[in-house]
């Protein structure tokens, strides 16, 4: 009795390991251990540093130094050896140093500047985010098709083993060839091979889906068998187009780079301008004077400094250049950026489209293959049909499954990757996405 509780907990813990998994367990799972992901995230927690840093150039500096020296002086006159003297003593000083800038125009600029590069690490993040996504749910729909791959080839393999034993039987009866033998028996062997290439590429899927979540994935839930794929909303492709060169996330980031890169030729062109300081020091020294022997000394001063700089070797106008060239380099860099985006919403765009087309083929190319093998199997069974006939028909039927299977999976990818090339993929997605699966089937 007193055992029981313990093999419960056991049992329900067990059980708990071989729940299906969905496609948002995944993604969580990933956002938490992936180390892509990782390394975005904390490169997006250094870039929040960089409007700290900009700012710091137009706050007040305040600075304390200090110096402590041993002193030991000899002196002796050469008309007068009598007047020789030693002297050994201590000096101390310390300052206290603020200084306040107010007008520093290249500091002003490296504000922005960093500004900038703060939102540009938000985008780059977010941008890390669509991919996580798409790496996941690229790795979840790979998984599920080897599996049903293997599921298509092994339902092969058993029907094609039928097959030859009912050829075997037939034959040994003299109602069929040795032909019809040999032909079974080759499908029979060519179908152990790709189940043996079919368990290996499942488990291949498997390890990378682990190495992505950082665990193992366990049986995985597939599309629900009354999956009902949706057209692309807005239904334009130039409304897509047109998002996609705006919004994309790529597009973005290019555009700040864009930004910063022309902030750094006004930066560049401050070097020749005037600059403003409010100095102020606060200092206090303990000095020898040879009249009057130690010499405590309190000093105070405040002013405003202004340096101008003249000629610095042709640095300053170097610098203006290099920024210059580097600016037209972003800006190349984000026209490039948005014909990439439209390119990416057109080729997912047609993806989708082609992709519910192909499914609705499928389909029905699935309710054509399955009657058809009822006939051939029936054909067989009266003499108007050789076995060859019924195992072709059984290879279609399998195939036929397998390319819908990846031909939904194909377009609901492409479904996501449209969204992200617009720059709208978010985790709301993954839970519309999620919602269409169906834990029960999992496998």
């Amino acid at each position: 009795m007193m055992h029981k509780p313990l093999v419960a907990v056991f049992f329900s813990l067990f059980c708990g390991t071989l729940q299906a998994a969905d496609l948002l367990e995944m993604y969580r799972a990933a956002a938490e251990n992936d180390p892509i992901y990782a390394a975005a995230r904390a490169t997006r927690e250094a870039g929040q540093e960089k409007k700290a840093q900009g700012l710091a150039g137009l706050l007040p500096s305040l600075s304390l130094s200090g110096v402590t020296q041993w002193n030991d002086n000899q002196s002796e006159p050469r008309n007068l050896p009598a007047a020789r003297s030693d002297r050994q003593y201590n000096t101390h000083s310390y300052q206290l140093s603020l200084v306040q800038p107010l007008f520093r125009w290249q500091n002003w600029v490296a504000y922005d500047q960093a500004k900038l590069q703060t939102g540009q690490a938000e985008a780059n993040f977010a941008l890390a985010q669509q991919e996580l996504i798409l790496r996941v749910a690229q790795a979840y729909f790979d998984v599920l098709y080897a599996s049903e791959n293997l599921a298509a080839v092994r339902a092969n393999k058993e029907a094609i083993a039928q097959q030859l034993a009912l050829a075997q039987k037939s034959f040994e009866v003299g109602t069929s060839t040795i032909t019809d033998t040999h032909e079974a028996q080759a499908r029979h062997d060519l179908v152990i091979a790709q189940e043996l290439a079919a368990e290996s590429e499942l488990e291949v899927r498997q390890a990378a889906l682990a190495a992505l979540i950082g665990q193992e994935a366990g049986p995985l839930a597939p599309p629900r068998a009354d999956l009902a794929l949706e057209n692309p909303s807005p239904k334009r492709l130039q409304d897509w187009l047109s998002a996609a060169e705006a919004e994309a996330l790529t597009v973005q980031v290019q555009r700040l780079q864009a930004e910063i890169a022309g902030r750094e030729v006004d930066k560049q062109r401050a070097g020749h301008y005037p600059t403003l300081d409010l100095v102020a020091n606060r200092g206090k020294s303990k000095n020898f004077a040879a009249n009057t022997g130690m010499v405590d000394t309190d000093s105070s001063n405040v002013g405003v400094q202004l340096n101008v700089p003249l000629y610095q070797g042709g640095l300053v106008a170097s610098r203006q250049r290099e920024a210059a060239a580097n600016r037209q380099a972003a800006q190349a860099g984000l026209e490039a950026a948005r014909r990439n985006a439209t390119l990416a919403a057109r080729q997912y765009y047609l993806g989708v489209s082609s992709g519910l087309a192909q499914v609705k083929a499928l389909q029905a190319a699935l309710r054509s293959s399955q009657s058809a093998l009822e006939s051939n199997k029936l054909g067989y069974e009266v003499g108007v049909r050789i076995n060859i006939d019924v195992l072709n028909a059984e290879n279609q039927v399998y195939v036929t499954r397998r390319d819908l299977a990846k031909a939904t999976f194909d377009t609901l990818l492409a479904q996501l990757r449209l969204k992200a090339a617009v720059g709208r993929l978010g985790e709301e997605d993954v839970l519309s996405l999620n919602a269409l699966l169906d834990p029960a089937q999992a496998r």
